[in-house]
């Protein structure tokens, strides 16, 4: 156990691990990664490991398209084996406003130069020969998307963060954060006390929860998200596209010979860390198959290989995790207000571990220079669109974020009650 280093990095999920590695590959701070759990153990190895450059704002395009470079040299830039697959994503809309947000996300990769464009129904289906474009009104593809399997990336981050002489501190519990004159000072442990001069909040569900240590308010919500991989399946190969499904908010990729689905349910399951039992585990979560049958019949006439999910086609796996969601649906990133020395990366609104090689790179430069290298604005922990009050309207909001996670416009809850 160590008492004193310069940063603290607490969860070590793909954000965490992504922070304490650039931070590492600098060499000019001490940096300690601290978690809990054993390493990358939480829910960005649940995760279902896909791309998506064109997202609402130039700015978490500009961010993700990043990403996807820096998981193209991850190897190269960590030493760490890694592998991933780069067939592209279909985007499919099946109503008439949601053809007109394909166009506009077209628009959008043409302003931040991220390759996406309209194909044809016959050309979809070529691509992936498991879907029936009956009914559908428009497809997009952008072929630099990818997909992988999500361990890699908190695993190899974090590994190579240890490598460079990042202090690795798994199975230690933060139980506080001194702040002394507005400034951070230290954290405390189930192990000893650290000095240190900033502390980045990356603890996954338990964010909010950890900020609060600092009497310091991160509004999010854990909500709880599950996905299926089938055993192997006759035709499916490692080149076929993500698909996306706007309307349904579901999700359909290939793994290892079979296919994985997921999705947004209506109603998901939020939690609150500050009520859950202190051995509480991700994978000790429950989870409900019912509802990934309930959105494969939602996509029926569209994936119809997945109208007997479970039964005549049975499954390898069934896996959830507990990303956090935020009432505006963008993540949180930056300096928390009135506690200098104090960052969080989180609210990653089930889109954290693909982005989360571009937020480690410039939350460790903000770090580091002592300013953005770009105007993050948008995503600061005190920005008005994401603390609402009281908590059922904030978990309303957040209820509605997840279940139009793929609409770009809609009226939320949150509009809605202040309308």
């Amino acid at each position: 156990m160590i008492s004193e280093t310069e940063v603290v990095v607490i969860g070590s999920g793909a954000l965490g691990s992504s922070v304490a590695f650039h931070l590492a590959k600098a060499q000019k701070l001490a940096v300690a990664l601290v978690d809990m759990h054993e390493l990358a153990s939480q829910t960005s190895p649940r995760a279902a490991g896909l791309t998506s450059q064109v997202r609402r704002s130039e700015l978490m395009t500009r961010l993700a398209k990043l990403a996807v470079k820096k998981i193209e040299s991850f190897a190269e830039d960590t030493g760490e084996p890694f592998t991933f697959f780069q067939p592209g994503a279909l985007k499919i809309a099946r109503l008439a406003n949601h053809e007109a947000q394909l166009k506009a996300e077209v628009e959008r990769g043409r302003r931040t130069g991220v390759e996406l464009d309209f194909i044809s129904l016959d050309e979809a289906r070529r691509k992936m020969p498991f879907l029936d474009t009956k009914g559908v009104r428009a497809i997009t593809f952008s072929p630099t998307d990818l997909y992988l399997e999500p361990a890699q990336i908190p695993v190899g981050y974090s590994r190579a963060a240890g490598k460079l002489g990042a202090a690795m501190l798994p199975h230690t519990r933060v139980t506080g954060i001194k702040v002394t004159n507005g400034a951070v000072a230290g954290v405390s442990t189930d192990k000893g006390e650290i000095r240190c001069r900033f502390v980045v909040d990356a603890a996954g569900a338990w964010t909010r929860l950890v900020a609060s240590l600092a009497s310091a308010r991160v509004p999010m919500v854990p909500t709880r998200h599950q996905l299926v991989i089938t055993q192997a399946i006759d035709g499916v190969s490692s080149d076929q596209p993500i698909t996306r499904i706007i309307d349904a908010n579901v999700y359909v990729r290939p793994d290892n010979g079979g296919l994985m689905l997921g999705g947004y349910e209506k109603t998901p399951i939020q939690y609150d860390m500050a009520h859950v039992a202190p051995s509480f585990d991700i994978q000790d979560m429950p989870l409900d198959l019912g509802v990934l049958r309930g959105l494969a019949q939602s996509v029926r006439d569209q994936l119809p290989v997945f109208a007997r999910l479970g039964q005549d086609l049975p499954l390898r796996e069934h896996r959830g995790g507990l990303p956090t969601m935020t009432a505006d649906g963008e993540h949180v990133v930056g300096s928390v207000p009135n506690v200098r020395g104090l960052f969080v990366a989180g609210g990653c609104c089930v889109g954290g571990l693909s982005i989360a090689p571009a937020i480690g790179e410039v939350l460790a430069e903000w770090i580091l220079s002592g300013r953005p290298p770009m105007d993050l604005s948008a995503l600061a922990p005190g920005r008005a669109s994401a603390d609402l009050r009281p908590e059922e309207r904030l978990r309303e909001a957040c209820r509605d974020q997840y279940s139009h996670h793929y609409w770009e416009r809609h009226e939320t809850a949150a509009e809605a009650t202040s309308g």
